[in-house]
């Protein structure tokens, strides 16, 4: 629950979207074992000696088509994936449907029909998507890596019992490099979002950061590439300043990107974010020229349309700028901290955490005012 909360509060601070609901698979054994018992009621699943339950992939004959694998490669992959998984299949391409329990297992395990255990690896997506979105939604996410065998084998238990298209369309996100290398402990090269808060660098730098690279592609962080990013944002604030604009919290998407409307072309051309920033800076120099020659400040119509698309641009790319005559006193990354985990714990319904937080606010010199879509700090008198 505390690394959900940290992952939750992290996710407020870079202005990302929360999702309507965010299921948990130990909240839903229930419907995972109803699944299994349909595949194996379909001759697509059985059970094996110990209790343990296996998908029969060659009862689905579109298996691999995600990941495009030839039979021998899916059987090599999937076997060296589970060489230390000693439960009695029929083919070493099958995969796990229910783990009969083990003594290592301590008490993770539920009750079954086929006896104690827990699911498998893949399960639990089909489960749950198909429990809040239908037995064929639009759009399914995840990173590179995890497209075979996880993507492949929803895929394959989900179809199998639904005879649909699982996901009609799929989104895989590549890796996240630091100079050059993985992410890793014992290379000291591991940032959470709290330590580069630390070394001074602000959530809508580092999600510029973030925009800045194709998500087909892995994106290099360097300290240089967050540095160009705080370089960035400072420009954008400048170009506020200069055509008066006041940043609108929580406004919703309108299809009015004005002059702008070459970063939406950018955007909707497969999510192509870094295009999309190029084409906004080109944008913003051109109009910050022509507003310096005189050309648009007395055109109260055209300053408008300039507002109206600046804000479209960053409600689309999720970045907050603020005009430096609008803007408020900085504030300290731990007073945001807080603020989100008071927002996060009333969105939560945990009334008494939310006024604790709230108190340690306000000693702090904090007032925090709520909306309706999120809250507002200012500073107490």
């Amino acid at each position: 629950a505390n690394c959900t909360t940290r992952f939750q509060n992290d996710c407020g601070l870079l202005n990302l979207m929360a999702p309507h609901i965010e299921p948990s698979a130990v909240g839903h054994i229930p419907e995972q074992i109803t699944l299994i018992e349909r595949l194996i009621e379909k001759d697509k699943a059985y059970q094996a000696k110990d209790g343990s339950v296996y998908f029969r992939v060659e009862a689905f004959a579109e298996y691999g088509r995600l990941s495009r694998l030839a039979d021998r490669e899916i059987t090599t992959s999937d076997n060296v994936r589970e060489i230390s998984d000693e439960y009695d299949r029929d083919s070493a391409a099958d995969f796990a449907l229910w783990k009969a329990r083990k003594s290592e297992d301590g008490e993770n395990f539920w009750d079954s029909p086929w006896g104690e255990g827990r699911p498998g690896w893949h399960i639990e997506c089909s489960a749950m998507s198909m429990k809040y979105l239908g037995d064929s939604f639009d759009l399914h996410s995840g990173g590179v890596d995890l497209i075979f065998p996880h993507h492949e084998n929803e895929i394959a238990q989900s179809e199998s019992v639904t005879g649909k298209t699982f996901a009609r369309h799929w989104f895989h996100i590549a890796h996240l490099m630091v100079e050059g290398q993985k992410m890793s402990k014992s290379l000291g090269n591991l940032y959470t979002l709290s330590d580069l808060a630390e070394k001074g660098y602000q959530p809508q730098e580092i999600r510029y950061l973030l925009l800045s690279g194709n998500y087909r592609q892995s994106l290099n962080f360097t300290f240089d590439s967050l540095g160009a990013a705080r370089k960035a944002i400072s420009k954008l604030t400048d170009f506020a300043s200069k055509i008066d604009f006041e940043y609108a919290s929580g406004s919703s998407l309108k299809d009015d990107f004005g002059p702008f409307y070459p970063v939406q072309d950018a955007l909707l051309s497969d999510l192509n974010t870094p295009e999309a920033l190029g084409r906004l800076f080109r944008l913003v120099r051109e109009l910050t020229e022509a507003w310096n020659r005189g050309e648009l400040k007395d055109e109260s119509d055209k300053v408008k349309s300039l507002q109206n698309g600046f804000q479209s641009c960053l409600d689309a790319l999720g970045l907050v700028v603020k005009s430096k005559s609008k803007e408020t006193i900085e504030i300290p990354f731990n007073i945001q901290d807080l603020a989100e985990k008071r927002w996060q714990a009333k969105v939560n319904k945990s009334w008494g955490e939310a006024d604790q937080l709230r108190d340690e606010l306000l000693s702090l010199g904090w007032i925090v005012k709520d909306g309706k879509e999120g809250f507002e700090l200012a500073k107490s008198d």
